[in-house]
Parts: structure tokens; C-alpha cells; sequence
């Protein structure tokens, strides 16, 4: 096994509905759907990665409902396999600056982007 090839403090998450600043780094928009009522410019973003984002099915089914949870987790994980190559170009970011993933959702902790997050820094 070894670790991921960036420091873990390279990887935040941050509501697209939070003022950027400085120090969140290259933000990456990682929903399929934009945020609604945030402009381009306030969005400040520097990427948005619409395909690593749960499918519209899955992201129906799962409704936020944190009893859902486990199981989305799961779904999220086998559809992120497909992704193989977005997910090393998130790593790669991640090797030389701070890389932010920005999302939409209310729960800061059941949505896709902890998800990802968990994804891109466990060991392989």
C-alpha cells in the first residue's frame, strides 16, 4: 500500500455558497448540477468537473436522505470507477497546490463530496 502522493491538508471541501478566498487554493466544481442562485463570478471557480459527479439517477435516489447514506456511498463509489482518469487529474492538482472541492448540498457531512474526498486520499 502506499499513502496518497499529496499532503492531506491539499484536499478541502467547501459549499459553493461560501465566500472563496485565498487560501481554498484551485476550486473545483464537483456537482452536475450548478448552484443555484450563485453567479459565475462569485462561484470563482477554476474547474468544474461535471463527470465525476453522481449520476442523475443516483443522485435522485439518495435525495439527501442521510438514511441512505451507506448505500450511496457505495453506488457513488463504483460509478467513480469509471473515472479513473478525472480522479488523477484531481491527484495531480492536489501533488502541487490546495485543491478545493466545491458543492451544493445543505449536509456538510452526507454528500458526494466527502465522498470524493475519502476516494482520492486513501491509500492504494
Amino acid at each position: 500500500m502506499t499513502t496518497p502522493a499529496f499532503p492531506p491538508a491539499h484536499l478541502k471541501l467547501k459549499r459553493a455558497y461560501e465566500p472563496a478566498v485565498p487560501e481554498d487554493g484551485v476550486r473545483v466544481l464537483i456537482d452536475r448540477l450548478w448552484p443555484r442562485g450563485v453567479s459565475k463570478a462569485s462561484a470563482a471557480l477554476d474547474e468544474w468537473m461535471k463527470e465525476i459527479a453522481p449520476s442523475t439517477e443516483l443522485r435522485k435516489w439518495f435525495g439527501h436522505d442521510s438514511a441512505r447514506w451507506e448505500e450511496f456511498q457505495r453506488r457513488y463509489r463504483a460509478e467513480l470507477q469509471a473515472h479513473a482518469e478525472a480522479l488523477d487529474r484531481l491527484r495531480a492538482l492536489a501533488e502541487k497546490h490546495v485543491v478545493t472541492l466545491v458543492y451544493s448540498a445543505h449536509d456538510a457531512a452526507h454528500n458526494d463530496a466527502v465522498v470524493l474526498r475519502e476516494v482520492l486520499t486513501e491509500k492504494s
